[in-house]
């Protein structure tokens, strides 16, 4: 019997082969699965075939609005889609959301399906908040099913009236990939391990450490980070704080005072974009994720894995993971000053952290262990 078809677009690559990592694996014994994405200088589509077994296509997609290029992306997405035939389109990310959903509905594709992993216009205002609800709205008209992958999203989208509630759905309890629980595990690092990472970045034993996990931008809380931890660095002289992560300078830049900052205050590490970020939370003492915005965050399901308590904004994704004071801290975004307080209290409260950190591991086994969160998504394609 021959398998239907899948197409699955993202907009960029890593997307595929970091946020969704494993899925494509775990689906295509059961679907013909075809991944598209824009072209990239990694080889990462490549790799994805042979670690995953699919087939992958590139269709030049930006993450800007541009008109022309996406117009023409549309095309080539509808081409694709007139000569597979698939049963299924599925698309991550909001460009391929968009250009994935318009070529599918054009195509005449019978099931149209989005996963939104947050949504840009959360922190828009003015006429780019309208521009934004407009294309979410034509993403969301043209899909058949629409999957935030938190509640707090979900209650956002009905909020702001962008989509029917007959086509929203939660999958499992959440989350887009669900997280390995047997590789976030810090048992997999020895102690000796642990000290020659502390050496490199002259970190001592009796160091407190935060760690930061993302892109280095204004829109995940770094401005608000910085400042609250170089204060409290002035305070506490035992500090450290790592920032594992690049910077988009171009598409959301930090302010030129929290770049003074980071150069100018040893105690803040960056430790630039890692590909396995397991040992810096295994050399940490906590988490501290100020983000604005969020879809389901795999940081804190990560820091929460590891064993680490968070303190975390009060946004959907964040706030559906943490619990206040069970195992971590939640605290209103682009709160400096809330944020230091909670850096303090742990900071000068360190006897409850252990608890939190196992408690953390718990929660994220019971509700979002990544087999879990497959075996949900590919039963929603076979009701399809």
């Amino acid at each position: 019997m021959t398998k239907k078809k899948i197409i699955r677009i993202t907009t960029v690559s890593g997307s595929l082969t970091t946020l969704l990592k494993g899925q494509m694996g775990y689906v295509s014994p059961h679907f013909d699965v075809i991944t598209i994405s824009s072209p990239d200088s990694f080889g990462r589509l490549e790799k994805l075939e042979k670690s995953e077994g699919v087939k992958s296509m590139v269709v030049p997609m930006t993450r800007k609005i541009t008109p022309l290029k996406d117009l023409i992306a549309v095309y080539r997405l509808y081409k694709i889609m007139r000569r597979e035939k698939p049963h299924i389109v599925h698309s991550h990310t909001p460009k391929a959301g968009t250009l994935g959903m318009l070529a599918a509905w054009i195509a005449r594709v019978p099931n149209r399906l989005h996963t939104i992993a947050g949504l840009p216009l959360v922190e828009a205002e003015g006429f780019k908040r309208k521009l934004l609800i407009f294309v979410e709205k034509i993403t969301y008209a043209c899909a058949t099913k629409i999957y935030p992958n938190s509640y707090g999203l979900k209650d956002i989208i009905l909020e702001e009236k962008i989509a029917k509630p007959s086509k929203l759905k939660i999958i499992g309890n959440g989350s887009s990939n669900g997280i390995d629980t047997t590789h976030f595990d810090r048992k997999h690092f020895s102690e000796t391990e642990r000290d020659v990472l502390r050496k490199k970045y002259n970190i001592n034993k009796n160091d407190f450490v935060f760690v930061f996990v993302g892109r280095l931008v204004k829109d995940k809380g770094i401005n608000e980070l910085i400042s609250a931890f170089d204060a409290l660095n002035k305070k506490h002289d035992n500090l450290k704080l790592l920032l594992v992560g690049g910077y988009e300078k171009q598409l959301d830049p930090l302010l030129p005072e929290t770049t003074t900052i980071i150069e100018s205050n040893p105690n803040i590490i960056e430790t630039g974009w890692a590909d396995d970020v397991r040992p810096y939370y295994t050399i940490s003492n906590a988490l501290a994720f100020p983000s604005y915005r969020e879809g389901f965050p795999n940081v804190v399901m990560q820091a929460c894995a590891m064993e680490l308590a968070s303190i975390v904004t009060d946004i959907n994704g964040c706030n559906e993971v943490i619990t206040q004071d069970e195992n971590g801290f939640i605290i209103p975004k682009k709160d400096r000053e809330a944020l230091y307080n909670a850096m303090e209290h742990i900071v000068l409260n360190q006897e409850g952290l252990k608890n939190m950190g196992q408690r953390s591991r718990e929660i994220v086994i019971k509700k979002y262990e990544q087999k879990f969160v497959w075996k949900s998504i590919l039963e929603e394609y076979n009701q399809l």
